[in-house]
């Protein structure tokens, strides 16, 4: 399969911060840890944390959030993510949610909400582009992040 690029030549590559998250826990729930890589004009910078008792889906929303919070001023983002949760629930999720008062389709409090309002707070100011990539299939960047959350994961 021929690699596609992050983003596409008329885009304007130069004007996008590109980050790459992720996040995880073992066991899950247990200790977790999170990471993102932001790189903008060739400049790269690479963010961590964990905690001790959370859960894989928080670790993910949390590398989002925390990427996104550390961008001083608005601009074109391109989020990759291996997380379909995080994606699926900014992308397609979150409206129905906001329009429900913040249930779920079962009528239930949506999961992880302080997250998903963080993250969206933080992207208002941005025009971002959220793309999945495949988890621990060879994307140096993803393995980057993974690594990088790793090692943030108390006892990782």
């Amino acid at each position: 399969m021929p690699r596609v690029p992050l983003i596409m030549a008329s885009d304007s590559a130069q004007d996008a911060v590109e980050i790459w998250t992720d996040g995880g826990c073992k066991p899950n729930p247990g200790p977790g840890g999170w990471s993102a890589i932001l790189r903008y004009k060739g400049v790269e910078r690479e963010m961590s944390g964990g905690e001790a008792a959370t859960t894989n889906n928080r670790m993910e929303l949390t590398a989002a959030a925390e990427a996104l919070e550390s961008l001083k001023r608005p601009c074109r983002v391109v989020i990759n993510t291996d997380s379909e949760y995080l994606k699926n629930g900014i992308t397609r999720w979150h409206t129905g949610w906001v329009r429900k008062g913040w249930k779920n389709a079962s009528g239930d409090p949506v999961a992880n909400m302080d997250l998903w309002r963080r993250i969206l707070d933080a992207a208002k100011p941005h025009e971002i582009d959220w793309r999945w990539v495949r988890g621990h299939s060879g994307n140096e960047m993803n393995e980057r992040a993974d690594v990088l959350a790793t090692k943030a994961r108390p006892g990782g």
